[in-house]
């Protein structure tokens, strides 16, 4: 059977593409796929227990049976590529944009006059990392994906932190310094239940939202380390 595999950030580079047809024998599992990968690329092996895999746009367990013509997207650690100008992605609460955030217009928008607190988290590309001056970033997501789990976390934040809307922002593309690469808002009666669900966004975002950071310096470029995934999102084992 044939199935589609996609690769994301420091994965995309040690391969050398963002995709691949891959042959596989019928009852393959995203394990018997990543061994497939590791024996064509060697480096891979070293993120091994490191990597999640989704099949059709969902995390999925490395033992899941594959189907001809899915679509297996091998995802490192998340830590948030490149891109030109494109339309934006959005649902109901979120959106996903090549172009600068406005975010006067974000916070506008979700004001109402029963709130009494809007909190905001307005994450800045700053110029230093890891002791190294920053000269730009570079963010790239697992798009559909991507905004069909900040949607999932938007509703969440409502029902779990009783607050009345929210809404997520996350730039892609090229970033410069100063520049605005994730709002998140939140509007609610009382302003804790508003501070507990920002952060909480930006929490559970980092960590199990399929987008990657690329950061440029003066003397080199890297892929941001990102944060282990979660214990409900399944990763490959080990090499026995």
């Amino acid at each position: 059977m044939r199935v589609q595999v996609l690769f994301f950030g420091i994965l995309k580079d040690l391969v050398g593409s963002p995709e691949r047809q891959l042959e596989l024998r019928a009852g393959a599992t995203a394990e018997d796929l990543w061994a497939e990968l590791q024996a064509q690329t060697p480096g891979l092996a070293r993120f091994r227990k490191s990597v999640a895999v989704a099949v059709n746009q969902h995390y999925s367990r490395p033992d899941a049976l594959l189907h001809e013509g899915d679509e297996v997207a091998l995802l490192p650690p998340v830590s948030g590529g490149s891109a030109d100008a494109k339309p934006a992605m959005t649902s109901v609460h979120c959106r996903l944009l090549h172009v600068v955030i406005d975010a006067d217009a974000v916070i506008h928008g979700i004001r109402r006059g029963e709130d009494g607190a809007v909190v905001v988290f307005d994450g800045v590309v700053r110029n230093h990392s890891r002791g190294r001056r920053t000269l730009y970033l570079q963010y790239e997501a697992y798009e559909k994906m991507a905004l069909e789990a900040m949607e999932a976390l938007a509703v969440e934040a409502k029902t779990r932190f009783e607050v009345r809307d929210c809404a997520i922002v996350h730039r892609l593309g090229r970033l410069e310094i100063g520049e605005t690469s994730v709002l998140i808002a939140v509007a609610s009666a009382h302003r804790a239940a508003a501070f507990d669900a920002c952060r909480w966004l930006i929490d559970s975002l980092k960590r199990t939202v399929p987008i990657w950071k690329k950061e440029f310096f003066a003397d080199g470029a890297v892929w941001a380390d990102g944060d282990s995934f979660p214990p409900n999102v399944a990763t490959l084992p080990g090499n026995s």
